[in-house]
């Protein structure tokens, strides 16, 4: 009884990251991949570089690799997230690390999203230099501590893995998507949801990691990598005083929003031209909208802000007034 109760929750957390992520769909994605270079990207350069939009890893019988090698995003970590992408195999073994550890010289632990040439592993959770197979292809798991060791409780069927390798293309793209929020992760391949995991092990779990790209070891390979984006789960935390810029013809505005965040809610105020205004919005992500209503001039003003937090914590966006004019705006926030 215990273990089916479990499968109940663990069927309706997930059901839940599925909808949550599908639900706004395209929606609040940033691409990864500028298809036409490597910046933001490092991996040894004897095997990696661009070729046809796309990311490609390749070994050759006069260029093996000794052990598995990956290209790592440079731009930030990732923690909750979906992730999607294309990818191409050609040969051998490969997979799309998160929530990872780089352990030098190119060298990655940690999550992966497996995938192949062959017709076993594509779509399973395996632990790269860790646990191992959390998951294999059509399983729904839990991973509990059992002592020293770890144990991989299995809470239900997905499908057969035959029926799930029937809709996997060979040496064709593929789309692989991943999300992981809090100690729960899905794969899907080409819209089939090929794995789900509940990671309950205290002491190897991991929330918060590098994302990168695998080059396996072995014989000859290829393996390419496209339209990789990656939508924030977590949303960012905004709270306190901001000041900002905002830039026009007329010059640059700079008004100061004391912000309050609860959750997804966000309520503050604002103090510019405008005098002093309510602020209402939300943070999805992060993505980050509210609106403020001033008088200027004798005329009612309605701003609308949009923007996105850098990589260095500063935001930046863009500003409609009376769903006329359009104005960049930057923000950093005050210490």
């Amino acid at each position: 009884m215990k273990q089916f109760m479990r499968s109940i929750l663990a069927t309706a957390l997930c059901a839940g990251l599925i909808w949550q992520a599908s639900a706004a769909d395209n929606e609040g994605f940033t691409s990864l991949f500028n298809g036409k270079n490597l910046d933001g990207w490092d991996g040894n350069p004897k095997f990696w570089s661009v070729r046809d939009g796309a990311i490609t890893g390749q070994t050759t019988k006069e260029n093996p690799t000794k052990g598995n090698t990956f290209i790592i995003w440079r731009n930030g970590k990732v923690d909750d997230f979906e992730l999607r992408l294309q990818y191409k195999i050609i040969n051998g073994n490969s997979g799309i690390q998160y929530r990872s550890k780089e352990l030098g010289n190119w060298v990655v632990g940690g999550y992966q999203g497996d995938f192949e040439a062959g017709k076993t592993f594509s779509g399973i959770l395996y632990e790269e230099r860790g646990r191992g197979i959390l998951a294999q292809r059509g399983q729904m798991t839990s991973i509990a501590r059992n002592g020293d060791k770890h144990k991989v409780e299995v809470l239900g069927s997905l499908g057969a893995s035959e029926d799930i390798q029937s809709q996997i293309k060979n040496e064709d793209w593929n789309d692989y998507k991943i999300i992981a929020v809090e100690n729960r992760f899905v794969h899907v391949i080409n819209g089939r949801v090929t794995a789900i995991v509940l990671d309950e092990d205290k002491e190897k779990q991991v929330d918060s990691g590098i994302l990168a790209l695998q080059l396996h070891a072995g014989p000859p390979m290829t393996v390419q990598f496209r339209d990789i984006k990656i939508k924030k789960l977590k949303p960012i935390q905004i709270g306190g005083v901001w000041n900002m810029e905002v830039f026009s013809d007329q010059g640059v505005g700079t008004p100061v929003f004391h912000l309050q965040q609860q959750g997804n809610q966000l309520l503050g105020q604002y103090e510019g031209l405008l005098g002093k205004s309510p602020v209402k919005g939300t943070v999805s992500g992060d993505v980050v909208e509210f609106n403020i209503s001033g008088e200027y001039e004798g005329q009612t003003v309605t701003a609308s802000y949009r923007g996105k937090m850098k990589p260095n914590g500063a935001l930046a966006g863009e500003v409609t007034l009376n769903d006329e004019m359009l104005l960049n705006w930057s923000a950093t926030r005050k210490n």
